[in-house]
């Protein structure tokens, strides 16, 4: 019996002790918040300039054609200006407008496209860039495997490597901007 207690004894403090240094290993992964690189690091901010221009630009023609409907609409509100109007030029002004609100419908189902397709290019570009940002951090820190935030339900915040993906991120964008202007000089 004593011999059995003995026993007992021993492996649950082999237990214990095995679980406890088990439990002091850290795991070792890196968590990355794919949305602060987008918005913190240079390559974002540079991508997002580039969606905000293009953006503006559909804006500007929709706000456009928009303008051009509204001016012909408060010419046919106007009651004295449609009956001032021959048949002719009330048919031509209704003409114009349907042609207006076909195009401005062309316009807007093409932007939305567009738009579409530029903020895939965005997210395309920046996930890229980040993979190779991981990578690298990855290979300096000797971590096996980087996870995006958005995977996770619950980490260590010690194991966000995010910063250090940004910088990594930043220094990228550095060299390839020098790179592109000292091409740039040499074409001159």
């Amino acid at each position: 019996m004593k011999k059995r207690q003995i026993f007992i004894l021993l492996t649950t403090l082999f237990c214990l002790t095995s679980f406890k240094s088990y439990a002091d290993e850290k795991i070792p992964y890196g968590i990355v918040n794919f949305a602060s690189c987008i918005t913190e690091s240079k390559y974002g901010k540079h991508e997002q300039e580039s969606f905000e221009k293009l953006r503006e630009q559909m804006t500007s023609l929709i706000n456009d054609y928009n303008k051009q409907l509204n001016d012909i609409a408060t010419k046919f509100n106007d009651p004295e200006f449609v009956d001032s109007l021959s048949p002719e030029a009330e048919q031509e002004m209704k003409a114009k407008f349907q042609t207006l609100s076909e195009e401005l419908n062309h316009y807007q189902n093409q932007s939305m496209q567009v738009m579409q397709q530029a903020n895939m290019q965005l997210v395309q570009v920046m996930n890229n860039h980040v993979q190779k940002a991981s990578e690298r951090i990855a290979k300096q820190k000797k971590i096996p495997m980087v996870v995006n935030k958005e995977a996770c339900f619950f980490y260590n915040p010690s194991f966000d490597i995010t910063k250090s993906v940004i910088d990594e991120m930043d220094k990228s964008f550095e060299k390839e901007n020098t790179a592109q202007a000292a091409a740039d000089q040499a074409k001159k």
